[in-house]
């Protein structure tokens, strides 16, 4: 089966740095895009999502702040709030949790991460960005594990390499690129081959 045909999910973990580069992951992604794509970015405790407003002058797919139980649909840009973990549930919504912080995180990109192998599994495409922790290593490790493609930005051009580097340490790394071919990487394997 072509890997284009089932990716049906994109999750992206980022930390230190990860606005920057997810600006120029996400402004190179068409409103077309034929899947959701989730954003955990560690940032402050606040009462609005900001992020999201942020991106949405820097993408042209279509941004949403979730609530809890928010429905996935393709084309869109869920930006983790903060404060939340974000996960993905059975029915393919969104869940926001406030139980205990993940690497002293909330919302952790782990969480995310298992989350949507769980129900994705093989349909899963995950990508490490910049960072100064380790999360996002082993939740990586595990969308290998269940069969999807992980993808980890290039620590040398990364505003902070720890993140990056934790990641492909731990074993779950499948592809190391440079921040300016993830985009081209995302529509590559989920455009053309799609299920109708």
């Amino acid at each position: 089966m072509p890997l284009a045909q089932r990716i049906k999910i994109v999750v992206i973990g980022a930390s230190w740095g990860g606005i920057e580069a997810a600006t120029q992951v996400f402004s190179k992604l068409p409103s077309n895009l034929p899947v959701p794509v989730v954003l955990v970015q560690h940032q402050r405790v606040a009462v609005e999502n900001r992020l999201a407003n942020l991106f949405r002058s820097r993408t042209s797919l279509k941004v949403v702040a979730p609530d809890h139980g928010e429905v996935l649909e393709k084309g869109h840009l869920y930006v983790a709030p903060p404060g939340y973990h974000t996960l993905v549930d059975d029915g393919g919504r969104l869940v926001l949790s406030m139980h205990w912080p993940v690497h002293y995180c909330r919302p952790a990109v782990d969480e995310l991460f298992y989350s949507a192998a769980r129900l994705y599994g093989a349909g899963t495409l995950a990508i490490v960005l910049t960072g100064a922790n380790d999360d996002g290593a082993e939740g990586l490790r595990y969308v290998a594990m269940r069969g999807g493609i992980t993808v980890v930005q290039d620590p040398r051009d990364a505003e902070a390499p720890l993140m990056p580097e934790a990641a492909i340490a731990a074993g779950g790394a499948q592809h190391v690129l440079p921040l300016a071919g993830i985009a081209e990487f995302i529509c590559d394997h989920v455009f053309g081959l799609q299920e109708s």
